[in-house]
């Protein structure tokens, strides 16, 4: 019970690894915010918690916009009084090499999966620093470190969320504040799926490409998450933790 009654807010939790987040912290304690776009997921993700005894509420949230971030936070705050654990895990893959990508899937990739960070970290950093401390968690990727071919506008965007996570880190930790992210490779989530089924490749053509033998599970992602965040990584600040099976970028 490491988070039991903290506050911690959890973007892009409708599926996937948001959900296994979200309900990785509740199984700890925590007073869940779930948050996304969809509002039916956020519900679905939030009564799931509950079901199963946690704490948990939905806060259907547009954070492609900068209104959308400040409205979350305010909310929250309003609601809880205060947070204490902020997991940026929201993002979009819009896929393609440069010729192949629109101007909307370049500035949309850019909205969710970057400027939401600055949006929502920018809101939520004053009361955590009044506060006395707090974490943060981003969600960047494998392919933010090493760059993958024909996804230029996802891997950008991701390269530049692991240096807002160090940049973040080094200015706010005089104040306790703890920033880290995590750099998950192939999991097995919807958005991997769609992807897997437009290639025609299958999952244990993926499996096969890791040195472990598989691909990883939203649980292993949320399980690392939840250690980044907690008093057993208290002197993990700026760190970029790569959870990939030891599977290099194809």
């Amino acid at each position: 019970m490491r988070f039991r009654d903290k506050v911690v807010v959890v973007t892009g939790a409708a599926g996937g690894i948001g959900t296994a987040i979200a309900g990785r912290f509740a199984s700890e304690g925590a007073r869940v915010v779930v948050s996304d776009v969809k509002a039916e997921g956020v519900e679905e993700t939030a009564a799931g918690i509950r079901s199963a005894g946690g704490k948990a509420r939905g806060v259907a949230a547009d954070i492609g916009t900068a209104a959308g971030c400040r409205g979350l936070i305010a909310e929250v705050l309003a609601a809880e009084g205060r947070i204490d654990v902020l997991c940026n895990n929201a993002g979009i893959n819009r896929r393609g090499a440069l010729l192949a990508l629109s101007d909307e899937d370049w500035d949309l990739s850019f909205a969710v999966n970057l400027d939401a960070m600055f949006h929502l970290c920018r809101a939520a950093l004053p009361a955590m620093i009044a506060a006395g401390g707090g974490a943060i968690v981003n969600t960047a990727s494998q392919w933010g470190l090493h760059p993958a071919p024909g996804h230029i506008a996802y891997n950008v965007t991701k390269a530049a969320v692991a240096s807002f996570t160090q940049n973040l880190a080094r200015d706010y930790a005089p104040q306790k504040i703890r920033v880290n992210a995590v750099c998950p490779g192939e999991i097995h989530t919807p958005m991997l799926e769609a992807g897997v089924k437009r290639s025609g490749r299958t999952i244990a053509d993926l499996d096969r490409m890791v040195p472990l033998g598989r691909i990883g599970r939203p649980d292993e992602v949320a399980a690392l998450v939840a250690f980044l965040a907690s008093d057993e990584a208290a002197f993990m600040c700026g760190s970029l933790v790569e959870i990939t099976g030891a599977q290099a970028v194809a």
